[in-house]
């Protein structure tokens, strides 16, 4: 658990780090000793890191506790260094930067310690010769305590104390013969353990299941290694991906996670994520297998159905195993028709959108994004939009590594499919996280190219997406570089223009970045919103005034020329009828053209 918080912490500084890129004057001499305390704090993070896989959780528990609070004063030291309002980072950001340095501060982690009890436990089993059978429940205590869940733990605990004791010497080899007759012990636990929650059922469909493995194992078949799960070496009957790639039972893994571990069994790197994304290809798979063995194939607990309505209206169920399978059809046409009606399951209701998620659909219809099919490639990326409209789902997407996807269709796919993949992109955007990794995937450009040369709706979906997205100060950049300014004043320009509401927020967003000004400045744009502040809705005069006022900044041509066009009478009127943000800015554009006056 300590690891997972360590890492998300530090993960949460990775917004700092992308607009840091950005910044192109030179960083003033202490922040630069701030980042380079920073990077040593990073550094001590990553060796801790490293030495938690292979630390004795017997006998390093104490140095582990020292080590993450020193880890945790180096990170909290090294932020309090970095002046954040002598840097040219976003709001957003420095607002986070505050957030994860309150964290290391109260992160100085208050470790339960073994404690006596526990050292009386694991000195009772020492004691005890080898044929002696401990008490389960010292046994269960000790496994709660150490978080031993698998024979996996169990060899990992037996390199760190290999290692330490070669490095102590031999006058330690008796403890090293106690406690890996301990550690013998306690994994004859663990195995007695896993081989009962096995033969557990919780229905009918379960114990023939089991029956089935139990008839499997008679047979001496050879098990592909790849179907069986890495923790209970069983094959697996609901395989589950997590977030590091690997495959496990579902039951196994969650029983992991449910202990408080934050890292893959198999690899030991920090899971990022806790989704758990059910591997329907290797599930079919097994179950092709097991059939050309003459073995039942294993069934998944509780079969999922999806509900539509009939053409009487009467409610219709579907077998979502079949639909998977259709999906992963080598026919074009079946697969078409099955992407299809996946993507109206997922726009008729909640629910189905939650059962098509948990069946394992997505990463199918992430597969289908690359379909040479554009009939495909449209419906899969429309069942994703209709999918993403669920929370967790939104989560799914992004652990299934769809974005590279929803660009590939955004750039190639038919028009329908690209207004829909913006619109994905769009519904993805909404967790801020997202921003970041789907404005460094490419998706910009796109987004830029659709808006620019779209139709009506692709531009509309294109804009929301871009406005979501730029919310992030360093996705500004791209969006500015990707030449959409040009296109932007031309629209907030022509009269009439059906995209001049969306235009206008867009540039207001994207004028507070020092290129977008430099471009817009550089337009004579300036009588334009001085006509849209005088004449304009509502938003507009808002959005066009917060536009003159990053103009007006610094530029006192801009502040004379904005003062000659008579903005002064409708300015005063947004002060006193216009909304909060409204006021705020005509007062700030009316105290730049006073202090020209007064000059």
């Amino acid at each position: 658990r300590q690891c997972f918080d360590l890492s998300r912490r530090i993960r949460f500084l990775a917004p700092l780090f992308y607009e840091l890129l950005d910044v192109t004057d030179a960083l003033p001499n202490d922040a630069v000793s701030a980042l380079i305390s920073l990077n040593e704090a990073l550094a001590s993070a990553k060796e801790l890191l490293k030495f938690c896989c292979r630390a004795s959780q017997i006998l390093e528990r104490e140095q582990i506790k020292c080590k993450f609070n020193d880890v945790a004063v180096h990170f909290e030291e090294a932020i309090g260094k970095i002046s954040c309002d002598k840097l040219d980072i976003s709001e957003e950001v420095k607002e986070q930067v505050a957030l994860v340095t309150a964290q290391f501060g109260r992160g100085r982690e208050v470790f339960d310690p073994p404690g006596l009890q526990l050292y009386d436990d694991l000195l009772s089993i020492c004691n005890q010769s080898y044929d002696v059978i401990p008490e389960q429940d010292k046994l269960h205590i000790i496994c709660k305590k150490l978080h031993f869940t698998s024979v996996g733990d169990i060899k990992q605990e037996f390199i760190a104390l290999d290692k330490m004791f070669v490095d102590m010497g031999d006058k330690f080899e008796k403890s090293t013969q106690d406690i890996s007759t301990v550690l013998k012990k306690i994994e004859d636990f663990i195995l007695t353990e896993s081989a009962n929650v096995n033969m557990l059922s919780s229905d009918d469909s379960s114990t023939q299941a089991d029956e089935s493995y139990t008839k499997l194992c008679s047979q001496s078949l050879v098990i592909p290694d790849e179907f069986r799960c890495p923790i209970s070496l069983e094959i697996m009957k609901d395989p589950v991906i997590i977030s590091t790639g690997q495959t496990y039972e579902r039951a196994c893994i969650k029983k992991w996670l449910e202990a408080g571990h934050g890292t893959c069994p198999k690899t030991q790197q920090i899971l990022s994520s806790s989704v758990l994304i059910p591997n329907h290809v290797l599930y079919i798979l097994i179950s092709n297998w097991c059939e050309a063995n003459g073995v039942e194939p294993p069934k998944r607990t509780g079969k999922l159905r999806l509900c539509k309505e009939s053409s009487d209206g009467s409610p219709e169920f579907i077998d979502i195993d079949t639909l998977l399978s259709r999906l992963t059809s080598s026919d074009i046409e079946d697969q078409r028709r099955t992407a299809e009606e996946l993507r109206l399951l997922a726009k008729r209701s909640s629910q189905n959108r939650i059962l098509i998620a948990e069946a394992g659909a997505i990463p199918l219809l992430v597969d289908l994004l690359y379909a040479p099919d554009k009939g495909t490639q449209e419906h899969a990326v429309t069942a994703l939009l209709n999918l993403s409209i669920c929370g967790d789902n939104k989560e799914r997407i992004m652990a299934s590594e769809a974005v590279s996807g929803i660009v590939h269709v955004l750039k190639n796919g038919i028009m329908e499919a690209r207004e829909n993949a913006a619109a994905t992109l769009f519904s993805l955007s909404v967790m801020n996280e997202n921003k970041v990794l789907i404005g460094a995937s490419g998706a910009i450009q796109a987004l830029v190219t659709l808006f620019c040369e779209g139709s009506q709706r692709g531009k509309m979906d294109a804009a929301t997406a871009l406005f979501n997205l730029c919310l992030y100060q360093g996705n500004k950049g791209r969006a500015i570089r990707a030449g959409i300014m040009p296109k932007l004043t031309e629209m907030v320009t022509e009269r009439g223009e059906e995209m001049r509401d969306v235009a206008l927020a867009l540039m207001a967003l994207l004028v507070s970045h020092p290129e977008g000004k430099a471009v817009v400045g550089s337009m004579n744009a300036v009588p334009t919103l001085v006509d849209i502040v005088t004449n304009g809705s509502p938003k507009n005069k808002e959005n066009a005034t917060s536009v003159l006022v990053h103009l007006c900044v610094g530029d006192p041509m801009n502040v004379s020329s904005a003062c000659s066009l008579r903005v002064v009478t409708p300015l005063l009127d947004l002060t006193q009828n216009g909304s909060d943000r409204g006021k705020r800015k005509a007062a700030q554009l009316l105290e730049l053209i006073g202090t020209l006056r007064s000059l």
